[in-house]
């Protein structure tokens, strides 16, 4: 942190402790961190929870060039199409680690309307 260069941390863990924040009372399992090295030690927090959709936030690069967008969900929507994890998940086991109880009744609602339990 005590560099000048740009930060991204993207945190998608469910277990553990999350990124401490100072000053921050946002309630949310995941979030995505972004900071700007001439910006320091302000930040941008992209806070979202499992029902939600990963928010699209820009990737610093150096001064002057055009920062792009990062739609992370677009892209996990595409490597888990791609890949066919459909078939490989078995989504009749409950996840290790275990989803919170809002989280685990919001995705067996979703896995029962697709047909996967």
């Amino acid at each position: 942190m005590s560099s000048h260069s740009n930060l991204v941390e993207i945190d998608l863990l469910r277990k553990g402790e999350p990124m401490p924040m100072m000053g921050n009372d946002i309630q949310s399992y995941y979030r995505i961190l972004v900071c700007r090295g001439d910006r320091r030690p302000y930040a941008d927090l992209y806070a979202f929870n499992l029902p939600d959709i990963i928010p699209p936030f820009p990737l610093p690069l150096r001064a002057g060039d055009t920062e792009p967008v990062i739609d992370l969900q677009t892209f996990l929507n595409e490597v888990y199409d791609i890949y066919g994890y459909d078939l490989v998940v078995d989504y009749s086991k409950e996840p290790v680690p275990a989803l919170w109880e809002a989280d685990a009744a919001w995705a067996d609602a979703l896995l029962q309307k697709k047909g996967l339990r």
